[in-house]
């Protein structure tokens, strides 16, 4: 996952060398391409959750029947973008800004990426695949390689060196593609290698089974929304900053593409928790359950104060990565300040979501998720908003984080009391 920051933080790193303009284009394209990781996340929770109980359990048979049949949900996800590349990726950038350059980038950028995720959605199942069966290290192989490769091409793509062709910011979404389908090879390969837990075949995936979807999406289709709400909240806040500038917009980009430094490990930590909490739900192990909770509620808050230390210190320093212009470093440095303050609380928050995944309490997770971003978090960025101080609106982060923090501690304990206490 720190690799998948990294290349993050890089592509928008080249990108920005293009213009302002077309960083803020990449940051305009960003709630559909968190749309598409939504939906081949969400039906990977749903599957892994499916899979990992299955197996505790050891009832193989629907533990075989989730691993197939999330495949073919996966092609099928896949296709929905397709359609929207074709059809809608140029009218989605225009909905968020009136500058013909910044439309340009944008459409072009959203385009290839919407047309070509078949990379992407298979890359993303076929890591939830070794995932779920505690194969990790070979998950790990198959992300690191895509976003290595994404990064290597990243610049040859862009402004054509050797005997690639300058392809601008079109040139940073072949790039990812790339990434993406190389990352999707892979995990294929080790899961036909050495996933000996599950067995793929054409004839299984052809023939799923309406049982195997419904229990797959009782638990992903709240992880979906939850997740596409990230989509909604960041559209929203695209259109409250543009009332400010490109320039403030763009500042949003940058964060978000900082933040997955830390965000996205403790992400990370989240995935492999669901399988082990869901694997002895199935075997009824309480004491393994509580020492996973707390360790990984300690390496999240751990993480997220090391992030938040470098957003105090170094706000500057970060943003010169993105050739950052005199106005974009005194519009970030505050931004980066304030937004990190919530930090610690969202690992916390984060960790402690992963039982709800875990025992099919997703809902859970999507109530959390609503209330943090959309009953908190975008009304109060609003109303900041209305001071006509940028800077105030920063702060609507930290609140929005401590509004989830409430009502995830009142979840969990919940949970906790009707599950695992009642071993």
């Amino acid at each position: 996952m720190l690799v998948q920051a990294l290349y993050n933080v890089v592509d928008s790193v080249f990108v920005a060398k293009i213009s302002e303009d077309a960083l803020t284009a990449v940051t305009l394209a960003f709630p559909m391409q968190n749309l598409m990781i939504a939906l081949a996340s969400g039906t990977g929770v749903g599957v892994n959750a499916l899979l990992s109980r299955s197996l505790g359990e050891k009832k193989f048979e629907n533990s075989d029947a989730a691993a197939n049949t999330g495949l073919l949900l996966t092609f099928f996800n896949f296709l929905a973008f397709l359609l929207i590349g074709l059809f809608a990726a140029p009218a989605f950038i225009a909905t968020q800004t009136d500058n013909e350059v910044i439309r340009i980038y944008g459409g072009q950028y959203l385009t290839i990426i919407c047309c070509l995720s078949f990379g992407v959605f298979f890359q993303v199942m076929f890591e939830r695949l070794l995932q779920s069966t505690g194969k990790t290290f070979y998950s790990m192989i198959s992300q690191s390689t895509g976003a290595i490769i994404n990064i290597i091409f990243d610049p040859l793509f862009i402004f054509g060196i050797g005997p690639f062709p300058a392809l601008g910011v079109a040139g940073a979404a072949y790039a990812t593609i790339l990434g993406q389908l190389a990352g999707a090879s892979i995990g294929l390969f080790c899961n036909l290698k050495f996933n000996t837990d599950i067995h793929i075949s054409f004839k299984k995936i052809l023939a799923p089974k309406a049982r195997i979807i419904k229990e797959i999406y009782f638990v992903g289709v709240p992880s979906i929304l939850m997740m596409s709400i990230g989509s909604v909240m960041t559209y929203l806040m695209n259109l409250i900053l543009g009332s400010f500038s490109s320039t403030a917009t763009a500042v949003f980009g940058v964060y978000f593409k900082l933040q997955s430094f830390f965000f996205l490990p403790v992400f990370g930590l989240n995935n492999g928790l669901i399988p082990v909490l869901a694997y002895n739900y199935g075997a009824r192990n309480k004491d393994r359950i509580k020492e996973a909770l707390r360790f990984a509620l300690m390496l999240a808050v751990t993480i997220m104060v090391v992030g938040t230390i470098c957003f105090l210190t170094i706000p500057d320093l970060l943003l010169t990565l993105f050739n950052a212009s005199e106005d974009m470093v005194k519009i970030g440095t505050p931004a980066l300040r304030i937004i990190s303050l919530s930090f610690p609380v969202a690992g916390v928050c984060i960790a402690m979501g992963s039982i709800f995944q875990a025992f099919s309490r997703s809902f859970y997770s999507l109530i959390v998720s609503v209330g943090r971003q959309l009953v908190v978090l975008i009304p109060a960025a609003f109303l900041l908003a209305q001071t006509g101080v940028l800077s105030n609106v920063w702060w609507a982060f930290p609140i929005a984080e401590v509004a989830s923090l409430i009502l995830s501690t009142i979840f969990f304990k919940k949970l906790y009391r009707e599950t695992v206490s009642s071993m």
